[in-house]
This record gives C-alpha cells, sequence and structure tokens, in this order.
C-alpha cells in the first residue's frame, strides 16, 4: 500500500519528504535477514534491513510504502506461534520469546496507533483472494534487474468498491469463507487514504515462471470474471474460472515442496 506524501500527519509527512530528499528506496533492495536462536537453540531468520520505505512517483505526486519492519516481523512471528503449522513448530517460538513479541507489538501500536502494517507477503504464491482488488487493465510486465517482472496497480478506491461488490456475490454461492477473506481484505482498505495505491508485485515468484507462463497468466481477469458469472447465476462458468486459477497457483506453490 502506497499512501500519499500529503496524506501523512504533518510532522512524519516532514521525515519522509526528508528522507525523498535523501535518495529514499525508489527500488526494492534485495531482502537482507540475520540469524537468531531461542533458548532451545533452533534458529530462524529475521529481516535485518532498517526502517524507510519504498517510494514511488505517479503522475507528479510522491507516494511512500513504510516498511514498518519490526511491526511486521513481530506479527509474523505471532501468526506462526499462534497458526502452529506442522508438529514441533512451537520450538521455534517458545512462550518466553511469544511473550516478549507479544507485549513489543502491544507497546508499539500504543505509541503509533494509526501504523498499519503496509506490506501484506506470501511465500510460493499470490492468494487467489488478493486478485479480488484488481483489474484485468490494471495488469503490467515490465523489465526489472535483467528479470521479467508481473504486476498489478490500482487505488484504494477502487479495490475497496470491488471488494464490496464481490462479498455479496461470494456469499450467496457456496464460497461463504472466501467472503470473509474479502471482508478481512476491506478493513484493511478502509485503514488507509482512499487517494493511496494498491499494489500487487509478483516480485521473487517470476524466477519460477517462465515467460510464457507469466505471458499467460491473467489471474485477476479470470477471478473478475468468476465473481461476474456468480452475480448472473452462471455457477458452472464461475466454477471453472475459479477452479482454472486455484490449480494455476497450486503448481507454483508446489516449488515450495521441491526445495
Amino acid at each position: 500500500m502506497f499512501h500519499p506524501l500529503e496524506a501523512f500527519p504533518a510532522e512524519e509527512q516532514r521525515s519522509w519528504e526528508r528522507y525523498i530528499l535523501g535518495g529514499g528506496m525508489i527500488r526494492p533492495p534485495r531482502p537482507v535477514y540475520r540469524q537468531r536462536t531461542t533458548g532451545a537453540g533452533v534458529g530462524f531468520l529475521v529481516p535485518a534491513g532498517g526502517e524507510g520505505a519504498y517510494v514511488k512517483l505517479v503522475d507528479g505526486t510522491y507516494y511512500l510504502c513504510p516498511l514498518r519492519t519490526r511491526m511486521r516481523a513481530l506479527a509474523g512471528l505471532l501468526a506462526f506461534r499462534e497458526a502452529k503449522p506442522f508438529e514441533g513448530s512451537e520450538t521455534f517460538v517458545p512462550d518466553d520469546d511469544g511473550r516478549r513479541a507479544s507485549k513489543e507489538l502491544s507497546r508499539m501500536r500504543r505509541r503509533h496507533p494509526a501504523h498499519v502494517a503496509c506490506i501484506m507477503q506470501s511465500p510460493w504464491h499470490v492468494p487467489v483472494r488478493w486478485f479480488v482488488l484488481f483489474d484485468p487493465g490494471e495488469r503490467r510486465i515490465a523489465e526489472r534487474d535483467g528479470r521479467h517482472r508481473l504486476s498489478y496497480l490500482t487505488s484504494a478506491r477502487k479495490a475497496t468498491r470491488r471488494a464490496e461488490r464481490a462479498i455479496p456475490a461470494l456469499r450467496s454461492s457456496d464460497l461463504g469463507p472466501v467472503a470473509q477473506m474479502i471482508v478481512e481484505l476491506h478493513q484493511w482498505l478502509s485503514a488507509f487514504d482512499p487517494r493511496s495505491l494498491v499494489e500487487l508485485d509478483y516480485d521473487g515468484l517470476c524466477d519460477f515462471l517462465t515467460w510464457d507462463e507469466l505471458d499467460d497468466d491473467h489471474s485477476a481477469r479470470d477471478v473478475q470474471e468468476a465473481i461476474g458469472a456468480l452475480s448472473t447465476e452462471e455457477f458452472p462458468r464461475s466454477a471453472q474460472l475459479y477452479q482454472s486459477v486455484i490449480s494455476r497457483w497450486a503448481e507454483v506453490r508446489s516449488h515450495e515442496s521441491l526445495n
């Protein structure tokens, strides 16, 4: 999520103006991590990059996406601990570390109640629900760092309207649980200025895809058409479109188990 510079509170706006004048972060660098170990000697990686923001200049207006690295790392740590994704995963975040992370995150939110995580990340795949926010006309393929990268860019106002359109259509079908996920996306969007920009960037996932696979990937188009078919009660067509997107991303996600 990229905020327009003028949407920040005055003091923070001045700080970001100095950041931009100092060079900012126009292009995302390669991520840097450092290793930490728990009391049990189990190691895990945490972001080592400092705070800052990604910067976009669109039609003469500066937009910033604050990293909020520490906030996201703590939230991710607690989410991993709560989810318990595999047997023995609790060893990675012992009780003492979990309590410390929870206290620090609560303290950060009390000090900066307006700060919301501007970045959502998903390893190995793009969650299909994210495509609900984008129109196929907002799809872009560009060359970056010697590789082709696929992304979508829209306004928070448009993304919000698309979420609002999708929720009742999904609730009236067998996809009620998906509707709740879109509600959560809608709640996240509502925390930002409607002039903000929302970007979906495939980023490193493009390294696992050939040019033909990137060129043939029209997930946002298929998801929007599936929602439209739901609205007009064309259920077989909607199911076919939705399943095609699910299958496409299940294949991409399979790279995780091959690593």
